[in-house]
């Protein structure tokens, strides 16, 4: 299911499915439910995968080199996982379990920017600290990578403008 979402099949059946991995469509359904309990298992080792491509970044390096590895990294991993992104997209508003691994993805995320910039996140106030989270979390997020995407810039522009909003952000 993941090599048919990531070729583009957004709605993969469970007969391309089964077609793809050689096997019956009844032998899926020996392993797992329904099609629910088969997103959730693919949700779950995608979730998996992201997290595996997120280094840690060192909080003791200097801003601008901190800024350059989370914009690379980010915008690495956003441009890879589009279409899963889309591909849940179409079924979130119906399945708790992709809800459940899309909100411990993003809680990982916000974690790994609160860590990256906690130098400039600790010189403020509480209230200040919690808005530039908020705008740095968005800012790094598929969703403005998808705005940008959408209206044209290439990955590199997107890139690009991402630093230079990090950057403004934190300046």
């Amino acid at each position: 299911m993941l090599a048919l979402i990531e070729e583009g099949d957004l709605q993969p059946t469970a007969a391309r499915v089964a077609e793809r991995a050689g096997i019956s469509e009844r032998l899926i359904y020996h392993h797992f439910d329904d099609l629910e309990a088969l997103l959730a298992a693919v949700a779950e080792r995608q979730s998996e995968r992201v997290i595996e491509r997120v280094r840690p970044i060192d909080a003791a390096l200097p801003l601008p080199e901190r800024i350059d590895e989370l914009v690379e990294q980010r915008a690495a991993l956003l441009e890879w996982i589009t279409p899963f992104r889309r591909a849940a997209m179409l079924h979130e508003p119906f399945s708790p379990a992709l809800r459940e691994r899309r909100d411990r993805v993003l809680a990982h995320n916000r974690r790994q920017l609160t860590e990256v910039f906690r130098p400039e996140l600790q010189a403020l106030p509480v209230g200040a600290r919690r808005e530039l989270l908020a705008a740095l979390d968005a800012t790094t997020s598929w969703g403005w990578w998808d705005a940008v995407r959408s209206a044209g810039l290439s990955a590199a522009a997107a890139r690009r403008a991402m630093h230079r909003t990090i950057a403004a952000l934190l300046a």
